[in-house]
């Protein structure tokens, strides 16, 4: 329990935005559900949310310590009150998540505290009692791979120590095999093949460049194709990431002359463009171990795929993942 005396300067303020303001890392829904059940009491006794301050008065908080830190992405998941996450698979050592289009995976800047991919693994893994970051001050839950934001698909999230060692090491040694979903423009030919390249990143632009002579700074590319359907000048693609770089498919599609659907970025969106972001989805994910992998050699060969793909259904209705 911890008490708060109110001061002047703080005097006719209501309960519930005082409280939101000392105790910035506790939910809204929290507070409130804590000014209901009286552990958030006004000189000693129960206060409506409402209730104005006057200075002198002692605020008696029966709330976890932890939610009086001061906020930072590292405990941001604190923010979280009801973790909103599509689960594909989970066990005692990970976690697979189906992340949604609009999300990013972590926080860039303050205002994406409480709502990145990583804050609600953590909060729901937090809720649970399978983390216990008072205890654990070395480890929190992790994710092993990451997609862009407007990106949808499998994102693996490690929840102990040793399985997020095990799963750096399998994907640096290409041991996982992850197919994505896409939409292009025009139709590929052939219509199964390689795309082979150089890559090279733009920091300042934050954009890729393919190219076929090597440079300096630049990195291989390549991506594994094959077309699964063809319709009203679209081709519905599924892609193998032979390499992992940033913005490799998009890039490579892009160069190869047929940018995906929807992306502003390496494309050119019409003016009443149907879809404003790209049609990309990292929509399987295969362990495909080749040595050993320790406490998660259970998941080797194993496949995992999600349920829906929002432009599949929408462009290609008659197809089936």
């Amino acid at each position: 329990m911890k008490e708060l005396t109110v001061g002047k300067n703080d005097a006719g303020q209501r309960l519930d935005r005082f409280v939101a303001k000392a105790v910035p890392l506790l939910p809204a829904s929290l507070l409130q559900k804590y000014i209901r059940l009286k552990r958030i009491k006004l000189d000693g006794k129960g206060a409506k949310r409402d209730t104005r301050l006057v200075a002198g008065n002692v605020l008696q908080l029966y709330i976890n310590d932890e939610f009086f830190d001061t906020p930072k992405a590292e405990n941001a998941y604190l923010t979280v009150a009801a973790p909103k996450l599509h689960i594909v698979y989970e066990d005692e050592h990970i976690l697979l998540v189906d992340k949604r289009p609009g999300q990013a995976v972590h926080p860039h800047d303050g205002a994406e505290y409480g709502k990145t991919l990583i804050d609600h693994i953590q909060a729901y893994l937090y809720a649970k009692g399978e983390w216990r970051p008072r205890e654990e001050k070395s480890f929190a839950p992790a994710l092993c791979n990451r997609i862009d934001r407007n990106t949808g698909g499998i994102v693996i999230a490690a929840k102990t120590a040793e399985a997020l060692r095990i799963l750096n090491e399998k994907i640096k040694a290409r041991e996982l095999d992850k197919r994505y979903l896409a939409i292009v423009e025009g139709a590929l030919k052939p219509e199964a093949g390689m795309l082979k390249g150089y890559l090279f990143k733009d920091a300042v632009k934050n954009r890729v460049y393919v190219t076929k002579e090597n440079r300096p700074g630049a990195k291989t590319c390549a991506t594994r194709y094959k077309t699964l359907a063809i319709k009203d000048g679209l081709s519905l693609v599924e892609c193998q990431l032979i390499t992992g770089r940033t913005h490799q498919i998009r890039a490579q599609m892009a160069a190869a002359g047929h940018p995906l659907l929807g992306d502003g970025k390496y494309g050119k969106l019409p003016k009443d463009a149907a879809r404003t972001f790209q049609a990309l989805y990292s929509y399987k994910l295969t362990f495909a171990f080749q040595t050993d992998a320790g406490c998660l050699s259970y998941l080797n060969g194993k496949t995992f795929q999600v349920e829906d793909v929002d432009f599949v259904r929408e462009w290609f209705p008659a197809y089936r993942i």
